[in-house]
């Protein structure tokens, strides 16, 4: 049996089994440096206000200092009869400098505590989460911007659609995850909010500053309502879905590279270093990377579900469900983080095959649309053109002699309208030049995308550049 850690109330101490299930050290401690960082804010504000002694504050801050250096050699021996991390350094503390380290706890409790100290990990999560996510877009601009002529077949329904430029097909990936990044940098500035000094639930008798814990922990400011405070999870949820959508673009990208790279479709080959040998079929080239950031994708879509279902039909205030909410998010993150990161270097490291992408394109109908199109300007509705051309594919389907190939005898059988000039618009590199809409697959549309995804990756990268650097200097304020 083990003594409860406030015992005042009860009669028998914690049975070990209550312990270990209560016990959430495993996830937790990863919030170690947080929780000493806060607790530095926090008694420094109790000295300010004159709340605790003078020289009990200082003895507290040198003390959570030793603890973070311990936290951070990996020395700091996390006791496992305490049931979290916040409570295995409170006990540090008291146990390395007497009774004063009792005096930390003053004017907050475990609630708002928690909750700061999960805001700021995932603070610095979502920024990591932005960061990655920019970086994938970077290595899909990258290949874009080498690619502006290089054709392939775009599909619907996974069948040939209409002839469109590698470039584009990576910018369709790359503003996903620009949207991405975008999403983990607005879920940042929403948690931006510091709930230190909220107490249990309803606020603290003690005259506190909250300014000042929210400005030295590197808060926009502090949180509005003290009951909201304790009990939001919010932030957490968002992220998680964040995360989720983000492992779903990320899927669809490697389902692509994974066809791409069987040799049905041949369009790619990703380099050694990124995929694996079969154990007993010498020619096999498995893209494993790919496929296990696409399986991935179930569990951080679960630790949304799982945030969504914990948080549902929870009542003001806190509740112990709560302690549930860090490792679904944490893992989410980690698998986001690193997926991004993986799949970066996996596209910028994998070779295209230009010609057999071409070959393909050109082997097809792929252009109906435009010879559809092209009837369209000789006055013809489009209905009635798409019923022409249709007869047209099933004749080049008969025959094997793709539209462009055919003379333009055999195409006038479809319509006494076609002229010399239907070879303006038929073949297939003058169906993608030709499509120069803003947004299109153009050359010139896709300069124009490029040039505005690098323009939103700069801007990015400047913002969380600036944020980094400002809760790195909380920090070492709060060091000094």
């Amino acid at each position: 049996m083990k003594q409860a850690l406030w015992s005042g109330r009860f009669e028998n101490g914690m049975d070990d089994s209550t312990l270990a299930f209560t016990c959430s050290l495993d996830t937790d401690s990863r919030m170690a440096f947080y929780d000493v960082m806060g607790s530095i804010a926090h008694v420094r504000m109790l000295k300010a206000r004159g709340i605790i002694p003078a020289d009990d504050a200082d003895r507290i801050e040198a003390g959570l200092k030793e603890i973070l250096t311990s936290v951070e050699d990996g020395t700091f021996q996390f006791d496992r009869s305490r049931e979290d991390v916040h409570t295995c350094i409170e006990f540090a503390l008291t146990e390395n400098i007497g009774p004063a380290g009792g005096k930390l706890h003053t004017a907050r409790s475990r609630n708002d505590q928690v909750a700061t100290d999960f805001r700021m990990y995932l603070r610095d999560a979502a920024l990591h989460a932005a960061e990655a996510a920019n970086g994938l877009m970077m290595a899909l601009v990258r290949i874009a911007e080498d690619n502006g002529d290089t054709v392939m077949p775009g599909f619907t329904h996974m069948q040939h659609a209409q002839p469109v430029t590698l470039a584009q097909h990576m910018l369709a990936h790359a503003f996903k995850f620009s949207r991405d990044a975008d999403r983990f940098l607005d879920a940042f500035r929403r948690m931006d909010k510091c709930p230190l000094g909220s107490a249990a639930l309803a606020g603290t008798t003690f005259p506190i500053d909250r300014g000042m814990t929210s400005e030295a922990l590197g808060f926009r400011e502090p949180t509005e309502n003290s009951m909201d405070s304790v009990s939001d999870r919010d932030f957490a949820t968002e992220l998680a879905y964040c995360c989720a959508q983000t492992q779903i673009h990320l899927s669809s990208l490697c389902e692509e590279l994974v066809l791409w790279s069987s040799q049905e479709f041949s369009f790619i080959e990703m380099d050694d270093r990124y995929t694996t040998g079969s154990s007993i079929m010498p020619q096999k080239k498995n893209p494993d990377i790919a496929e296990l950031v696409r399986g991935k994708t179930g569990q951080v879509i679960g630790s949304l579900t799982a945030m969504l279902v914990m948080t549902k039909g929870l009542p003001l205030t806190y509740n112990r469900d709560l302690q549930e909410d860090k490792a679904p998010v944490m893992d989410a993150m980690d698998i986001v983080i690193s997926s991004a990161g993986m799949m970066a270097k996996v596209v910028s490291t994998t070779t295209f095959h230009k010609d057999r992408m071409m070959s393909v394109t050109a082997a097809g109908q792929i252009n109906a649309t435009d010879l559809a199109d092209y009837l369209v300007t000789k006055d013809i509705p489009f209905r009635e053109a798409h019923g022409i051309v249709g007869a047209a594919v099933r004749k080049s389907i008969d025959t094997g002699v793709n539209l462009e190939d055919m003379t333009l005898e055999q195409l006038r059988e479809f319509s006494p309208l076609i002229e010399e000039d239907v070879y303006q618009y038929i073949p297939v590199m003058r169906c993608v030049e030709r499509r120069n809409s803003y947004g299109g697959t153009s050359p010139a549309s896709t300069d124009a995308q490029i040039a505005r995804a690098v323009e939103q990756m700069m801007l990015r990268d400047e913002t969380i550049r600036q944020e980094k650097q400002l809760i790195q200097n909380c920090w070492k304020t709060l060091l000094e």
